[in-house]
């Protein structure tokens, strides 16, 4: 069977841009979530988020105007800037060309978001409704397709291989990565672009969620505070936006160009709950099968890992019930298992978490530094897992899994292991 690595990374999130910048705020146990500051969040009952700051590449802030030309901004929602920066930085570090015509065919992209472009459709709503109809732009509907964050990239670099999306709520980044795994492992591709992106902290956004009481509103006079997964003070998620993105490749393909490895998809599993549209099942069974399914699709054995970056968001249902199904999969190898959220740093970025989660698990394989869950304080429940509080920890990683779940009762999971 054809093996698949990653060779190539890139990230826009509320802790910066640039992989190396975010790992290492993450790693200092830096948080990403401050103030709301870009609307009017007065009727807001949650009035904070992690939002990717403003400045230059070289401080580590959004800039658009050094990645998109501005006639072409316009014509993108958010979320598609977010993917085609996060994107432009993992195909810069992968070294990726394609040399002919071949080449391109065999190079695809598939960069899903969980809502898309939800502000593009606020703000044409609000024309529509003010009897602006007229004005709205010819780019309105292209702007607000998930599907053209891949369209985006494809155009960009010319990549004529498989052009898709994914769209399944917050295990939109990982279910990416785990279906683009499987087009190069069935020889659809060679090599693939994939990720998530989120931009959907503006009114309407923040609105629904407020309305459906999932967001942290405890914490707004300390922003930083706000997300602590498996914490008895949590009250909600802290609502997040950016951008993860991978270059997958099959690994002689990788081999013969002499790219850099990051490491080798190990597994990937995938599940439905089949009980609610929001709230997960007793003792989060879906959890559980999309794990054993990763396991069973890679032929790794739970007992060769040794770090799971969670889910975590910091709900008061969903983090002890995937602390419980953790606790049931790997028996009694969870005594020396360590597992942190990671979205206790950048707040919850929805279909683009499980991608920058997945970089975070590769960089912890490569570093041997497993990052922290900042604000634990007070753990709920008591668990033979060390849940890394507070401050990260150097330990050898040579199999990493991550957890992602969504609306709808939809689960993934996927592998990482050491690059032979």
């Amino acid at each position: 069977m054809r093996r698949v690595v990653v060779t190539g990374m890139g990230i826009a999130c509320p802790l910066g841009l640039g992989v190396e910048r975010v790992w290492k705020r993450l790693v200092a146990g830096e948080s990403g979530i401050g103030a709301i500051q870009s609307f009017d969040t007065t009727e807001l009952t949650a009035k904070i988020a992690g939002q990717v700051p403003i400045g230059t590449r070289a401080e580590g802030g959004l800039d658009l105007n050094e990645w998109i030309p501005v006639k072409d901004q316009k014509k993108m929602d958010r979320f598609i800037h977010l993917a085609v920066v996060a994107a432009s930085e993992a195909v810069e570090d992968s070294g990726w060309v394609p040399g002919d015509e071949d080449a391109r065919c065999a190079t695809g992209v598939m960069i899903g978001s969980g809502i898309g472009g939800l502000g593009t459709i606020y703000e044409a709503s609000i024309l529509v409704y003010t009897g602006k109809t007229r004005r709205l732009s010819p780019f309105f509907i292209p702007s607000a397709l998930i599907n053209l964050a891949s369209g985006h990239v494809s155009i960009k670099y010319g990549f004529k291989g498989p052009n898709h999306s994914v769209v399944t709520a917050c295990a939109t980044g990982v279910h990416a990565i785990g279906d683009a795994a499987r087009l190069i492992i069935l020889g659809d591709a060679d090599v693939m672009v994939a990720g998530g992106a989120e931009g959907a902290v503006n009114e309407l956004g923040m609105g629904g969620f407020c309305a459906s009481r999932a967001l942290s509103t405890a914490f707004n006079d300390r922003p930083a505070s706000a997300s602590r997964p498996w914490d008895r003070d949590r009250d909600g998620f802290v609502m997040g936006e950016g951008a993860g993105v991978v270059v997958l490749e099959e690994l002689e393909h990788a081999r013969a160009r002499g790219a850099k490895i990051y490491g080798e998809v190990g597994g990937y599993g995938m599940s439905g709950d089949a009980h609610h549209i929001t709230a997960p099942a007793e003792g989060h069974e879906g959890a559980f099968r999309a794990m054993k399914a990763a396991f069973r699709n890679g032929g790794t054995l739970p007992s060769e890992v040794q770090y799971v970056n969670a889910h975590g968001t910091s709900t008061p249902l969903g983090d002890d019930l995937e602390l419980e199904a953790v606790e049931r999969f790997f028996g009694p190898h969870a005594q020396g298992l360590a597992m942190s959220s990671t979205k206790s740093a950048t707040g919850h970025l929805l279909g683009a978490a499980g991608a920058i989660e997945a970089i975070f698990s590769l960089l912890t394989i490569r570093d041997g530094v497993v990052p922290p869950t900042l604000n634990l304080r007070h753990p709920s429940r008591e668990s033979v897992i060390d849940r890394v509080p507070l401050q990260a920890q150097e330990r050898r990683v040579d199999v990493a899994l991550s957890n992602s779940f969504g609306f709808g009762g939809t689960n993934a999971s996927i592998l990482f292991k050491r690059a032979a």
